[in-house]
């Protein structure tokens, strides 16, 4: 028997938006959250803009107690505890503190990294002969599994406790993962998600790399660019998504409120062959994934409304419509719509495919299509491909059933979701 798997509650740390109601209507006005970053000025990052979620004392202390706090350095967990939690409550589930942990529900959380402020914070302490001022948190702050870790304990949770790690694909591989469990009948509900630390210690691998763009330190809300002419790399971003992913028996059965339905997906690698590097994609790998999560969702290329797609605002966004454009057989104005979130938030690395997957969702149920911003000069060799009316400029209300949402990371790792509006 194959379980079918729906979304009953989301929860989103961005940075044009903490909470659904301020990210719903950022994401619908097309509301940028990138901003000047005084640190990455006085660091002399080529690139000083970034997308950093507002996150106050007093909302700390809505999810953690102050003793929790008092040696806290770790803003991943932060991001990922607050967009679970508001998942969890989302969804109608209880806070209440039990005897014995519930056995039916779990968490797949990724991320890149855990607590990286805190473990230079580590590293500077042992080095000055200090390692005993480190805190009795150190550990589960720095250690990768952090996040579910302290998803697990506040909620409880007695069934699967993990954490994955994919790139930038971490997010989208988490609700895939949490898909096949609860299909299996191994679980009947998954808080997945993923979150990303901020700062510069997360950043600099990147600025030096020169993937990330310094033209618009100026004008940061005009910095991220995909699919843009002028575009000239990513603007980098934090923040955490995240999903009651759940059997839509038990879903049903406790009259939870249903987001969107998750119909398959696919996840694959280009095993760094052909065209494929750490960095780059192997384009054959990219279109073989988006063909089997089609095929593993039982739809056809037609059925499909929007695509979020990954587009970075780098020199792979014209490749990455053209391995859509392929991989569906549409082009032209028969091309679904196409979207980037990162256009409004940069790219927040292990935590994209989670932000970008609520924002996919939402459209889905609330029937609109999310605008494009900083594309009103379209890169030619992307508008060769398919047309420009396919790219929104300005929000849409119509009719949203099904949606793609994709990611690809580093490493050649690829992951794709088919998102659907939930029928009975």
């Amino acid at each position: 028997m194959r379980n079918r798997v729906v979304i009953t509650g989301l929860g989103v740390v961005a940075p044009n938006g903490v909470g659904l109601d301020a990210f719903t209507n950022a994401i619908k006005s097309g509301i940028s959250g990138i901003k000047h970053d005084a640190e990455l000025e006085r660091l002399q990052f080529s690139c000083q803009i970034a997308g950093k979620p507002k996150i106050s004392s007093e909302l700390s202390l809505q999810y953690f107690t102050e003793l929790e706090l008092r040696n806290f350095n770790s803003t991943g967990i932060l991001y990922g505890v607050i967009a679970g939690i508001d998942a969890w409550k989302d969804a109608g589930l209880s806070l209440e503190i039990q005897e014995n942990p519930d056995w039916d529900s779990g968490t797949i959380f990724g991320t890149g990294t855990s607590g990286i402020d805190k473990f230079r914070e580590s590293i500077y302490k042992i080095d000055d002969l200090q390692t005993r001022r480190l805190g009795s948190t150190a550990v589960a702050q720095t250690m990768n599994s952090g996040v579910s870790a302290y998803l697990g304990g506040k909620l409880g949770l007695g069934n699967q406790v993990t954490t994955n790690s994919s790139a930038c694909t971490t997010g989208t591989e988490s609700i895939l993962m949490a898909y096949e469990r609860i299909k299996s009948g191994q679980a009947k509900r998954i808080l997945a998600g993923s979150t990303s630390d901020s700062g510069p210690y997360i950043w600099g691998g990147f600025d030096a790399m020169k993937v990330c763009t310094f033209k618009h330190n100026h004008e940061p809300e005009k910095g991220s660019r995909p699919m843009s002419a002028s575009a000239s790399g990513f603007v980098p971003g934090s923040g955490a998504g995240a999903f009651v992913i759940e059997d839509l028996e038990t879903a049903l059965a406790r009259g939870a409120k249903i987001y969107a339905e998750i119909l398959g997906g696919n996840i694959n690698s280009g095993g760094q062959r052909g065209l494929g590097t750490m960095t780059a994609p192997n384009p054959v790998a990219v279109q073989k994934c988006i063909e089997n999560a089609i095929q593993n969702s039982g739809i056809s290329s037609n059925d499909i409304d929007a695509i979020n797609g990954h587009l970075t605002a780098t020199s792979k966004d014209s490749l990455e419509i053209e391995n859509w454009t392929k991989a569906l057989s549409r082009s032209g104005a028969n091309f679904p719509f196409i979207n980037s979130l990162k256009s409004m938030v940069g790219h927040c690395l292990s935590a994209a495919g989670s932000i970008e997957s609520v924002a996919s969702i939402l459209q889905i149920y609330d029937n609109f299509i999310f605008p494009n911003i900083n594309c009103e000069d379209l890169n030619p060799e992307i508008t060769n491909l398919i047309d420009k009316s396919r790219i929104p400029q300005e929000l849409i209300q119509q009719e949203v059933k099904i949606v793609a949402k994709a990611s690809f990371g580093f490493g050649d790792v690829n992951g794709c979701v088919i998102f659907s509006k939930f029928k009975n």
